[in-house]
């Protein structure tokens, strides 16, 4: 991958033109969504809302959050899912922060998804870190070997999160997993 290459749009606006698919996003980033022709709700940091999906409400992350040409797209963010009875937290790209404690105490966590790769988002010990923090019932790293300066080794940051009597599924491409 390019490294000058946005990973976080991407073709995510055309994917969703195509499939008239609502795009869920802060309020900035949804805001130039709907003026791509796109589709969106707009949310912003601590509020939720209930789709028919399920209830998602968005946290704070610690990141970046331009689009390609520069242009501020709203305060980088995870998201806690809550659907199917289950619910899961994905991180965002972020580093480690206390608040993930927080995270935690206000919603059980069944999956935590969340960065180990480094250099952009944080690596593997503060990863291990965060899921103490959440205490999920299986954290599953993500954001990491997709390019040089990420390319970590995922059984690692398992290994630590085992030694802290903690699950972790380091997943395949392609594969899928039930709860």
């Amino acid at each position: 991958m390019d490294i000058a290459r946005p990973d976080h749009l991407g073709d995510g606006l055309d994917i969703a033109k195509r499939n008239d698919a609502l795009v869920i996003a802060v309020d900035e980033l949804a805001k130039h969504a709907v003026s791509q022709g796109v589709r969106a709700h707009n949310m912003h940091i601590g509020g939720a809302w209930n789709f028919p999906f399920g209830r998602l409400k968005f946290t704070i992350a610690h990141h970046g959050s331009a689009n390609s040409e520069g242009m501020y797209m709203g305060s980088p963010a995870g998201v806690v899912i809550n659907m199917g009875g289950k619910t899961v937290y994905h991180c965002g790209d972020t580093g480690l922060f206390m608040d993930m404690q927080l995270i935690g105490e206000l919603d059980r966590i069944d999956v935590m998804l969340v960065p180990i790769g480094d250099n952009f988002t944080m690596g593997i010990n503060d990863a291990a870190r965060a899921v103490e923090f959440v205490n999920p019932a299986v954290a599953i790293p993500i954001h990491y070997n997709t390019f040089p300066v990420i390319e970590v080794d995922p059984e690692e940051f398992a290994k630590k999160v085992r030694a802290n009597g903690k699950i972790a599924k380091v997943m395949e491409i392609g594969e899928t997993i039930e709860f």
